[in-house]
């Protein structure tokens, strides 16, 4: 059982959502009140970042600690969520949540799960209202609950928001963790409620010029350059922004706000616009790593417990959720040195300013890869390029591409080293996404020995026109 004192846990995951795209994160456009209200009661990261540019290798890593190539999840999950062949992609994988449901805490998911077999409910959740794949129509859709598939009248953000508020109220008494996994601000970006798109009506959007578009962009972006596309993100953003507003109001009423952990923030990022594509790593093939794909919003507040209205530099990664959250929570941590990330517990307390000697993040998608540190940022493209290096602190937007630059060859080859001695510390050759054939296009099968890493991608495929089962784009 929990000890005395231990916080609950209320984690809010968002799909899609830009770091641009909050009021707190420097935007005077998008109405967000109420996480502009969470980070002024706590501490918000400026440099968090996900582990892939894309839902379900992001989402399996922030639960795991691990890289996709310790997973194998490679790319957005497109079989294998239903029956007749359902299968689970993180078993065998000890997720925080296997640790918390352990030491005695109630634990729900409410909302969007993306990591296959969506009927049953997996590592430690008792809670399970799910989503049965990665994407959804907003108005009546369908859910799963009590391992029936129902439709849910109304609009989704809210339905999802409700079934979190039963559940804080069912364990109120009891130390609970729950995940609320909003599919907003994913896409479809209409059939959303009147009184959240009128809000930007007259809205002129500088926040999101829509550039020329890029030579990579895939075929989606042309159909969602225009100002309605525009109007239904922003206006997604702002009914998430009502769900935490409804969520931390039941916490308070409760008496609860200030035993709870609440915890923000994003899969992956979001461009509308910038750099002339709409999405995140698959917005382009080749796949990208801009700041925009790679970069999320994260927020950490427990009145009492943590600073508030910190803003932080510190740079983050989603592996390292899992050593953060249950070094804070006081719970063993998971004994495997083969995992990447660190506790920034003291980061979070505002003891310390970063939590590693050396500052430095890495991501992957498929065969590409990328190491930043807190001015430069490199780019490889496994086997042939194209490889991109930045200089942030004078080309913050990424607008020059320095690889090839004969006064930066010693810096390049620097970089590379890094990268790949990182790698070479960290993948498990069978999950290997250099080998994953990757494309941004889906993941087929699990990868294990029947299903080896070369076979688990879709091909690419530029889709001009949408072509998956609901007529949406097929990008996850």
């Amino acid at each position: 059982m929990p000890r005395a004192g231990r916080p609950n846990v209320v984690f809010i995951l968002t799909d899609d959502q830009g770091p641009w795209a909050a009021g707190c994160c420097g935007n005077g456009e998008i109405i967000t009140p109420n996480i502009d209200r969470l980070a002024a009661a706590g501490v918000r990261f400026e440099n968090f970042f996900c582990t892939s540019p894309v839902c379900s290798p992001a989402r399996a890593s922030i639960l795991t600690g691990r890289i996709p190539s310790q997973h194998g999840v490679h790319d957005w999950i497109s079989a294998r969520n239903m029956s007749p062949n359902p299968a689970q992609y993180v078993e065998g994988f000890t997720c925080y949540t296997d640790v918390l449901a352990e030491s005695g805490y109630i634990c729900g998911l409410s909302g969007k799960w993306h990591l296959g077999d969506s009927m049953a409910p997996q590592h430690g959740f008792s809670h399970w209202f799910c989503m049965p794949h990665g994407e959804s129509k907003y108005q009546n859709a369908e859910m799963i609950r009590d391992g029936k598939l129902e439709v849910q009248p109304g609009y989704l953000t809210d339905a999802i928001t409700d079934d979190a508020l039963a559940f804080i109220e069912a364990n109120r008494g009891h130390p609970f963790y729950l995940s609320i996994h909003f599919n907003a601000p994913h896409s479809p970006w209409n059939d959303h409620p009147d009184e959240l798109t009128e809000l930007y009506d007259n809205c002129p959007f500088r926040t999101c010029p829509q550039e020329p578009v890029h030579p990579w962009a895939r075929g989606w972006t042309r159909m969602n350059m225009n100002r309605e596309s525009l109007k239904g993100y922003f206006a997604v953003v702002t009914g998430l922004d009502r769900g935490v507003w409804r969520v931390l109001d039941k916490l308070e009423e409760l008496g609860l706000r200030e035993n709870t952990l609440v915890i923000f923030t994003s899969d992956n990022g979001h461009s509308c616009g910038h750099h002339g594509f709409w999405g995140k790593g698959n917005g382009t093939y080749p796949l990208n790593m801009y700041e925009n794909s790679v970069k999320v919003p994260f927020i950490v507040s427990h009145p009492g417990c943590l600073p508030n209205g910190r803003v932080t530099k510190a740079m983050m990664s989603h592996y390292d959720l899992m050593p953060t959250l249950l070094d804070y929570l006081g719970l063993p941590a998971v004994g495997d040195e083969t995992l990447p990330g660190v506790s920034f517990v003291p980061v979070w307390r505002g003891e310390r300013d970063e939590a590693r000697d050396e500052v430095v993040v890495y991501d992957e998608y498929g065969p590409v890869r990328m190491v930043r540190t807190r001015e430069w940022k490199y780019i490889h493209r496994y086997p042939y390029g194209l490889h991109e290096l930045y200089d942030l602190a004078r080309d913050p937007d990424e607008r020059v591409n320095l690889a090839h630059d004969p006064d930066q060859r010693e810096r390049v080859s620097e970089m590379q080293v890094r990268l790949a001695r990182w790698f070479v510390r960290y993948v498990d050759p069978q999950m290997d996404g250099v080998r994953s054939g990757c494309s941004g296009s889906g993941q087929m099968e699990k990868i294990d020995a029947e299903h080896p890493v070369e076979l688990s991608c879709h091909p690419f495929v530029d889709h001009d026109q949408p072509t998956d089962r609901s007529g949406l784009p097929p990008r996850e």
